[in-house]
């Protein structure tokens, strides 16, 4: 069952949201090669706790960190550890926060000092990707209209979008229904209605969309070990069209 929010409640999930985007705002000075991924992720649970808010990720499923940080061709869960980022990197930083009980979930790519053309591409399409979803979460649309934007726009580009792994949405939980690819075909999926909150975060990959988990049970690659990236943001459909509820 999707779990729809009142005006109201949308207000007061913006206060997780906006805990999230500080904290990019906080790590985004620190990100430069000689930085471990553990760094920065204590960096952020540091803020959110500042903010008053709730770390939510640390325990969750046994998942040992209060953020994850995927470096390269890591999709996405990848775990904080003292692997110190290089020139070259991209990384992308997935931060979920707690306020009142509502939940803000949100990823951002980061590039670490110079990176290679392509990738820099990679990310400029992911971002490009995600607006364009966001762009078509209206009453009265459908989920298709959503993910057949991502998934277009990836495939237009040479790149291609991961399917195993899902939005969501959220609310009071984490994770709520619906759960979702970021394929699709326009017109198809369950119709949108005002008061829907859920995440949008297509993970567009350079190559393969295919993934493989490593044996820590939670690190997401690339099976082919082309880098990844992914940017995401949590959505509400509103009548005055989408509302980013993770945005300063």
């Amino acid at each position: 069952m999707i779990l729809l929010k009142s005006s109201k409640e949308i207000e007061e999930m913006k206060l997780a949201g906006r805990i999230v985007a500080d904290c990019y705002r906080v790590v985004a000075g620190l990100i430069e090669p000689g930085i471990t991924t553990r760094e920065i992720n204590d960096a952020v649970a540091r803020h959110i706790v500042k903010l008053g808010g709730k770390q939510v990720t640390k325990g969750y499923n046994g998942f040992p960190a209060e953020t994850c940080t995927s470096v390269n061709d890591v999709v996405a869960h990848g775990i904080p550890s003292n692997r110190a980022l290089v020139d070259g990197d991209l990384l992308k930083l997935d931060i979920v926060a707690q306020y009142g009980g509502w939940h803000g979930d949100s990823c951002r790519c980061f590039a670490v000092g110079e990176i290679r053309p392509e990738a820099r591409k990679l990310m400029e399409v992911a971002e490009e990707c995600l607006n364009r979803g966001i762009a078509r979460a209206v009453p009265g649309g459908r989920l298709g209209d959503i993910t057949s934007a991502i998934q277009q726009h990836a495939e237009a580009n040479g790149f291609s979008v991961v399917r195993d792994l899902l939005g969501h949405g959220i609310g009071r939980s984490m994770h709520e229904e619906p759960n979702y690819e970021h394929i699709g075909t326009a017109g198809k999926g369950i119709r949108l209605k005002e008061g829907m909150v859920f995440t949008i975060e297509p993970m567009i990959n350079e190559g393969t969309f295919r993934i493989s988990i490593d044996g820590d049970g939670w690190t997401a690659r690339t099976a082919d070990g082309k880098l990844s990236a992914q940017y995401e943001h949590t959505v509400a459909v509103t009548a005055d069209g989408p509302l980013i509820l993770t945005a300063l």
